[in-house]
């Protein structure tokens, strides 16, 4: 992994009311669906999870994950789209209808983005190049290229730090300084669909789980529970039953003694008759 320190972006100031740029003329949704069912897919799990396990952000702090949502950068400039945008120590406000809060506006939020991730699905999009380029002019600190068809050359996946003179290749994405997060790739099943997929993982290495897997490995565990409690009540149940028997095994144990003590009194009875003194 590179190891250099990233540089300290001038972050713009989130304006005032009245000098703020007047939105209503930008287009921030055209209903262009996604390329394909794979790259939505993927964009959810680079999604969901962070909100599902917000525990990797620490205590409190604030984030937004989004998927497919503009990234406006300038009032005359066309925004990017990108597949997935990470941005920290921001929050969406309470009401989303607005025209100013419908997308990611740098001035509305006082920075770009920390990651940026891009899913290849054909070679006329830019990521290698137009977008390599403006994403380091933005400020954005990590750009993440996953080429799953390798569409853009022999690569799978690619990523970049920003430096002073923009983005240098990363040597690994395991773990991205700053963000206290990693990407890896992962075979597996999401949503009953098996194939190879980029996740975020945590810093030992474990993919941050989606709600279904959180709410499905909360399930195994308290099926163990369950199970555990329920040796715990048979063992329990057998060592009453053990005690019982024990129980049982001293009494029989008393009513023999108590039998051969009345037969030893019936006895020396019976000496003492004969005229003859027992032995103590």
């Amino acid at each position: 992994m590179a190891t250099d320190t990233l540089p300290t972006v001038e972050l713009p100031l989130v304006v005032a009311d009245e000098v703020r740029p007047d939105v209503e003329h930008l287009v921030t949704e055209d209903d262009t669906p996604v390329d394909n069912v794979y790259s939505e897919k993927q964009q959810r799990l680079l999604t969901e999870p962070l909100y599902s396990s917000p525990a990797w952000a620490g205590e409190g702090r604030r984030f937004i994950a989004l998927a497919n949502v503009g990234l406006f950068y300038a009032v005359r400039r066309p925004p990017y789209v990108p597949d997935m945008l990470l941005s920290l120590d921001v929050e969406l406000p309470a009401d989303l209808w607005p025209k100013a809060h419908r997308s990611y506006f740098v001035w509305e939020y006082g920075k770009p983005p920390d990651a940026i991730v891009e899913v290849v699905s054909n070679d006329e999009g830019g990521e290698d190049d137009e977008k390599l380029v403006g994403y380091a002019k933005i400020g954005v600190s990590y750009y993440v290229i996953y080429d799953p068809q390798q569409m853009l050359g022999d690569q799978t996946l690619r990523g970049f730090g920003l430096h002073a003179t923009g983005y240098r290749p990363l040597d690994e994405l395991r773990w991205l300084p700053g963000i206290e997060l990693g990407l890896d790739l992962w075979q597996g099943q999401y949503e009953g669909h098996e194939d190879t997929w980029l996740r975020w993982i945590d810093a030992a290495g474990q993919p941050i789980l989606t709600g279904a897997e959180r709410a499905e490995r909360e399930q195994q565990r308290a099926e163990r529970e369950r199970q555990r409690a329920e040796r715990e009540r048979q063992r329990a149940e057998q060592e009453g039953q053990r005690a019982e028997r024990e129980g049982q095994r001293a009494e029989r144990e008393g009513q023999r003694a108590e039998q051969e003590r009345q037969r030893a009194e019936r006895l020396a009875e019976q000496l003492r008759r004969l005229g003859e003194q027992p032995e103590a």
